[in-house]
């Protein structure tokens, strides 16, 4: 045994490690989508920022133009220089009724690269302007220009972008820093609530299937159920209605394992029996007491069955019910050999009714529907045999009709009716007894058998005084080209 083969405890044993859990990839997805949500609102915010700091040297540069319009001829070159000094500009000029002023200049710059109107920017185009100042400006002049207040004056400035740039760039970190701060904690947040609310469930969930599977019939690993209304609540409830259904379902088959084994044992034995039983049947044919010549052939039949029924218990683990050996049969005759098989006291309390027509014909197995109906007439035996009351009727009758090429057989009897239990399973072994100590393999033997042959059997009715069986059985169907071959063959 080379390889080595990982089985269902050896994954109970594991666990999931930290760094494929749900939990740090719940964490760092949090992180992610609060950082994405920042970055959207990032772009319209230092596109404000961008267009708010050129207002303020907008206006600042008003606030200098109306000093310098009353001025601008006895100011000297020097205070000129600092009023654009601390402005930051290059000029100042004003704008009145269509004609232009330079107010103030201390350099003419060679071009202007971006034309500005704070005014009349619209979110887009602020946005792009402002990434493309953030990646690529610097080394730029800009010419702003619009109004200023409620004045008619529309004012300009000429200014290079290295400040506003500057400017940007630590509002951007600062931005990065905070939104960097907002998204740990709100992932943090995020991550506790979710982690108590689902997380920490599932994990118990997983937890509850992984120990389930390593021992499925303790009792103990079956999840605990909460009385959570949501859909975790809801899966806990089905999870444990499923572990103890199929804690259930384990335990049947393995009662039917043993039991199947228990079986093969004992019918192994009784098979030897029997045989000795028919070598003693045999000597008995040679008797010439005619009271026993007139029983031996339903004692060797009913030892025959037996037989046939010990090597077919015997081989059922391996096998399933062979397919039916179907023949034309006289049902009148084979409800006779159920009523011999049943061993009921003429003289008894129980009776029996053959109400089947003499000259009625069914095409089925012999064997098997001795066997169908053996097991359907002794428990009407036995649930009529528990009533004690000497006026009570028990009676067993067996009917049966024919319809084109399907034959229906009805078993009635007139016992206390079958428990609401008993129908709810009625033919599944171990499950569907109507009596305490039962196991319910005779219906659930006669239900396999009518199914093999095509047919159907169920519960037509059960109430006090009365309970009906109805087998269906159809004709075998006729196979045309073996038909077409028989008519071929010369006489």
């Amino acid at each position: 045994m080379g390889d080595s083969v990982t089985t269902g405890a050896d994954r109970g044993a594991a666990r999931v490690p930290l760094a494929r859990g749900l939990s740090l990839k719940l964490l760092i997805l949090t992180a992610i989508f609060v950082l994405f949500a920042e970055i959207l609102i990032f772009l319209p915010s230092i596109a404000n920022f961008r267009l708010r700091w050129l207002e303020e040297r907008l206006n600042t540069a008003a606030s200098v133009s109306i000093l310098l319009e009353s001025n601008a001829t006895n100011l000297p070159r020097e205070v000129q220089d600092e009023v654009l000094s601390s402005t930051g500009a290059k000029a100042i000029a004003v704008r009145d009724g269509g004609v232009s002023r330079l107010l103030v200049v201390s350099q003419v710059p060679p071009q202007v690269d971006e034309q500005i109107d704070v005014a009349h920017t619209g979110p887009l185009a602020a946005m792009r302007d402002a990434l493309d100042t953030l990646f690529f400006g610097g080394q730029r002049t800009l010419r702003v220009f619009g109004h200023v207040g409620d004045s008619e004056k529309e004012f300009e400035v000429i200014i290079p972008d290295q400040k506003l740039r500057k400017a940007m760039l630590i509002y951007s970190r600062n931005v990065a820093f905070l939104s960097l701060l907002i998204s740990l904690f709100t992932a943090t947040l995020v991550f506790y609530a979710i982690d108590r609310i689902m997380i920490r469930p599932i994990r118990e969930m997983t937890r509850s299937m992984l120990d389930f599977s390593k021992a499925p019939d303790d009792p103990a690993r079956i999840i605990a159920a909460g009385d959570r209304a949501d859909e975790i609540g809801v899966a806990e409830r089905e999870l444990a209605g499923m572990q103890l259904q199929l804690q259930k379902t384990l335990g049947e088959q393995k009662h039917l394992a043993d039991l199947g084994l228990a079986v093969s044992k004992i019918n192994h034995d009784m098979r030897n029996i029997l045989a000795s039983a028919q070598l003693m049947s045999d000597r008995l044919g040679m008797v010439k007491d005619p009271t026993v010549q007139s029983l031996v052939p339903k004692l060797v039949r009913a030892l025959n069955r037996a037989v046939s029924y010990s090597e077919g218990v015997i081989t059922y683990g391996r096998t399933q019910e062979a397919p039916p050996s179907r023949r034309r049969l006289r049902l009148h005759q084979t409800v006779e050999d159920v009523k011999d098989l049943l061993g009921i006291d003429p003289e008894g309390d129980v009776e029996f009714e053959n109400r089947v027509d003499p000259n009625l014909e069914i095409d089925a197995d012999s064997e098997q529907l001795v066997r169908i109906l053996t097991n359907l007439c002794r428990n009407s035996v036995q649930a009529m045999a528990a009533d004690t009351g000497s006026a009570i009727v028990k009676r067993l009758t067996i009917s049966a009709e024919r319809s084109g090429s399907v034959s229906r057989i009805l078993v009635a009897d007139t016992g206390p009716g079958l428990p609401q239990k008993a129908r709810e399973n009625l033919f599944s072994a171990f499950r569907g007894s109507a009596r305490s100590g039962g196991t319910g393999l005779g219906l659930a033997i006669a239900y396999e058998l009518v199914r093999a042959h095509g047919g159907t059997l169920e519960l037509v009715e059960s109430v006090g005084g009365r309970t009906v069986f109805s087998i269906t059985i159809p004709d075998q169907p006729v196979r045309l080209e073996e038909a077409r071959n028989h008519l071929r063959r010369p006489a």
